[in-house]
Formats: C-alpha cells, structure tokens, sequence
C-alpha cells in the first residue's frame, strides 16, 4: 500500500463506533470510551472521533444495573470506519440477523472490525472469521469450537489480526487491541502516551497462558519483583542473567526463577528477551536509529540475535516492522 493510500485508509479508521446491545458488557464498553472517545490534546483535532451505535431499540440494560440510550443506529455503520464490538450477552445466546447482517455489510464497506473477549461471537456468527485466526477468552474456547468449526481459534494469543479483522481475548485485552490500533494509526509515541494515561505497558506481547490461575505472589515477593522488572526495563541495554537478577530481588535462584514465572507467566529468559523486543520495536518506531544501534540499546548486541528473535516474535524483519510502523506523516 502507498503511503497516500495508507493515509487516506487511516483517516477513514478513525471514524470509531462502539456497538451496544441489551445485555451490554461495561467494561469493555468503557475501554472502547476510554481510548477512542476521550480528546487527546497532544494529538489535537486528527484524533478519532467516536459515537455509540444501538443494535437494538430502546433502553439498554447494560452490566452493573446501568441503562444506555446511544443515539447512533445500525444505518449509520455507513460512514464508520472501525467498528468495536464488545462481550456479547451469552455465549450460547443467538446472535439476531439483523446484527450479522449489519457487521457483514460493515466489512464489505472496508469497516475495520475489531472485538473484545466474547465479542468475537458476534463476528463468527456473521460468517467473518471463518477460515481466519480469531481469539476470545480462554474460558469460552470449547463453546467457541463447538459452535464455530470453521474459525482457527488461537486461544494462546491476547490479541489477533488478520484481514482488517482484529480479535481480542478477556476484557483486560481489549486495552491491548486498542493500543495496538492507536500504534498502527498514530504510531508508537502517541500510543505510549495515551498508555501512560492508562498507566500500562503500551505494548503487552504473551498469550492467556500467563493469567490462567496463576498464584499470586506474597505482597513482599511481588514488591521485590515488582522493583526488579522495573530495573530491567531501565537498564534493558545491559547484560542480565538469572543469577544478577535474583541478587537484585534479594532471593536465592530457583526461589526467584518460580515466584518470578508465578508472577509474569513465563520464565525469566522468556521475559527478558520479549522486553527487548519491545524496546527494539519502540525505537524503530520513534527513531532512524541504524540496527546496529538499536540492536545495542535493546540489549542484544549481535544484529543477528536481533533479527532472528524479532522474527520469531513478529513474523517480520526489524526493517519491515519499521516501513510499516514508523511515525506517520
């Protein structure tokens, strides 16, 4: 795509709606709010603008014993071009047709679709996710086979994109399939922003795995882990090993490699190399940096060990990630 045609595709995506319904889940409603809806006055006037659109007529009943009115109606999908769906009401609830009938023509349109947690629902039963990866929470992954056969449910992954289509696991997931949209239309420096607005990580990498009852470290434990991941992030150019690391948090080695996976998901190495990759994708966002350089400042030293686990993590090279999400003009 042209840089003139990826600009006009971009200012059509940010014409955001949210799509509600009896039933409504809150939350994931007002994450969508949150990021899209609220004014961003270091963006100014190019930030997205937002309406509600009802699928039904009519008070909402929403969760929490709250009602909504929206003033917008599914004639008006027309002219959005992102559409957020957030958790359907039941997962063993029939979507009506005039509901698939709407997303359908949406996405004919070009609308960009985007769901949250049991949202994806939505979008199978329009047919739209058959033969593409999707995700949903882990928990509705059996109902989700069994209802959808068609659909390559990725249940590892907190978010997925594919076809202008993008899913997103349990409700804290939607956070990250927002940012993730804001990264690709505004790049990484305004996402870190309205993330540091969120006060989160702009961009979480991992898979469900990570929040499946875990156990929750000792409120001393997680303040020294806590501290340690944090030293880490602030020194990520420098050499770390389990053995630093555990001197850091004050523990012996296999207590720190256990309550650390406890805490985070994963092992210490696993972590580590995916906070580079992080850093490594920030700066060839932010910056023109040559790889070298930023192979340097994300702590891998070797180009080589960059690419490869840049690679491995984003199914692209360093130098295709940067042509794709350098800072827009």
């Amino acid at each position: 795509m042209t840089k003139t045609a990826r600009k006009k595709e971009t200012a059509r995506n940010r014409r955001v709606a949210a799509l509600v319904y009896d039933g409504l889940c809150t939350f994931e409603f007002a994450i969508v709010s949150e990021i899209f809806g609220l004014k961003r006055p270091e963006v100014g006037d190019d930030w997205y603008s937002f309406e509600v659109i009802a699928a039904e007529a009519g008070s909402l009943a929403a969760q929490g014993g709250i009602s909504i009115t929206a003033k917008g109606n599914l004639q008006q999908l027309a002219s959005v071009g992102t559409l957020v769906v957030p958790g359907w009401r039941g997962i063993h609830t029939p979507v009506p047709g005039h509901i698939t009938e709407a997303v359908q023509a949406a996405y004919a349109r070009g609308t960009r679709l985007v769901s949250i947690c049991s949202g994806a629902f939505v979008l199978a039963a329009a047919g739209l996710l058959d033969g593409r990866r999707a995700t949903t929470h882990w928990a509705y992954a059996e109902a989700f086979r069994e209802q959808f056969p068609d659909v390559n449910l990725d249940v590892d992954r907190i978010y997925t994109e594919q076809d202008n289509i993008l899913t997103s696991a349990g409700s804290s997931a939607g956070i990250d399939v927002c940012l993730h949209i804001v990264r690709e239309d505004f790049g990484a420096e305004i996402a870190n922003s309205v993330a540091r607005r969120l006060v989160m990580h702009s961009h979480r990498q991992g898979d469900q795995a990570q929040f499946i009852e875990q156990p929750v470290p000792a409120d001393y434990e997680a303040h020294r882990l806590s501290d340690t991941i944090a030293f880490v992030r602030e020194h990520i150019d420098q050499p770390h090993s389990i053995e630093s690391l555990a001197r850091v948090a004050r523990m012996g080695e296999r207590t720190f490699q256990r309550r650390f996976r406890a805490l985070v998901g994963m092992p210490v190495g696993q972590w580590l190399i995916r906070e580079r990759v992080t850093r490594a994708s920030e700066l060839l966002e932010t910056s023109d940096a040559a790889l070298e350089a930023v192979s340097t400042a994300a702590g891998f030293g070797n180009p080589g060990v960059l690419q490869y686990h840049f690679r491995k993590s984003y199914g692209v090279s360093p130098g295709q990630y940067r042509r794709q999400f350098s800072a827009r003009d």
